[in-house]
């Protein structure tokens, strides 16, 4: 999309002055916080797809960055029954919608996770919301839960959790990050 307001000017590359206010986002508090998840990290998760099902035991690496001030983009890699898995998320910080934003796409589903969340008073869980199919009619989608929680600067926790029919939330998969650097 800025591609297409530099192609309106003649010169081939825009001075301050051409690039639309729009554009050029300050880094906010939210983008900062983002920030800290960045590096490469260990992790270790556990999970199931869902009441009754047998519980699963992962391990893979998480290598995050920074895209400017304003995003940080994480690919995961592991073996999943004996298949190669690659996972990768994108969050930021939508100041007009007061939202963090995001998605997941991964190897194995072709469905597009898109996430909108919030970050707690603490300012150490960000809890993402998205909605995907149902662990019991993929025809049907069902809402599901990510929290993110920074406990130092070297640890992090993920939560993984699926609406019930009744409003409540279980538990699905939860994974410890170990920075290696």
């Amino acid at each position: 999309m800025l591609g297409a307001c530099r192609s309106t000017h003649n010169s081939s590359a825009p001075s301050d002055s051409q690039v639309p206010a729009g554009f050029q986002a300050a880094a906010s508090a939210e983008h900062k916080w983002l920030r800290q998840l960045v590096g490469e990290w260990n992790v270790v998760g556990e999970g199931s797809m869902g009441e009754g099902q047998p519980s699963m035991k992962l391990e893979s690496t998480e290598s995050v960055r920074s895209i400017g001030d304003l995003w940080v983009q994480g690919e995961s890699r592991a073996t999943m029954d004996g298949q190669p898995f690659t996972a990768v998320m994108t969050l930021g910080y939508d100041t007009r919608a007061g939202k963090f934003v995001g998605s997941w796409v991964d190897s194995m589903q072709t469905h597009q996770w898109v996430y909108r969340g919030t970050l707690d008073a603490e300012q150490r869980v960000l809890t993402l919301e998205t909605e995907g199919p149902s662990f019991t009619d993929a025809a049907k989608n069902t809402l599901f839960r990510d929290a993110i929680e920074l406990v130092d600067a070297n640890h992090k926790v993920l939560r993984s959790s699926v609406r019930n029919p009744d409003g409540t939330w279980t538990p699905i998969m939860t994974a410890t990050y170990t920075r290696r650097r």
